[in-house]
């Protein structure tokens, strides 16, 4: 992760920049969330993604997620759990405290698609066994090969893509 992450929640806290009118942050969080939903995540965990990302400093616990977005304990549970297992948000827990935090890091896109590579060639390894042993002559060997030929080739593709990535972030947030 990055050490470009603010510290716990503040409040008042701004660091000198204006102050973020509470309507607005509510407008992004539940259309931010809506644009996840309608691309197939849960509603929930887009909610919760999407309030950690507006939040001033990344990170908020079980009940400040549940005060801001008006659900139960057990909403949150399950939907950070969700995001935590695939690599969206961390779960931290401040020294002294009982509670945890929920983090979404500033490179946590970069985080959860260079997560997938293992997924990646996982679906690889069962492909080539698939193509194997269905025969790669066979209609079904065909098919599979042909999938097997684009996890490869996106494998590849997001290797590279995730090199350049790293010296435009670097570029524009030092």
């Amino acid at each position: 992760m990055t050490t470009k992450d603010a510290g716990p929640e503040s409040g008042s806290g701004t660091g000198g920049a204006q102050p973020v009118d509470g309507a607005a942050v509510s407008r992004f969080v539940e259309r931010f969330a809506a644009q996840l939903a309608d691309a197939g995540m849960q509603r929930m965990p887009a909610r919760i993604f999407a309030a950690l990302l507006a939040s001033e400093s990344g990170a908020l616990t079980s009940a400040e997620l549940g005060a801001q977005l008006k659900v139960s304990p057990a909403a949150i549970s399950g939907a950070v759990r969700y995001l935590a297992q695939v690599n969206m948000v961390t779960r931290e827990r401040e020294p002294g405290s009982r509670r945890d935090r929920f983090r979404v890091h500033s490179d946590q896109w970069y985080e959860a698609l260079t997560s997938r590579d293992m997924v990646i060639k996982r679906w690889e390894d069962a492909l080539r066994e698939g193509v194997a042993n269905l025969g790669p002559d066979s209609p079904q060997g065909q098919r599979l090969g042909e999938t097997l030929a684009f996890f490869e080739f996106l494998h590849g593709e997001l290797a590279a893509l995730m090199e350049r990535w790293n010296v435009e972030r670097e570029k524009r947030f030092g």
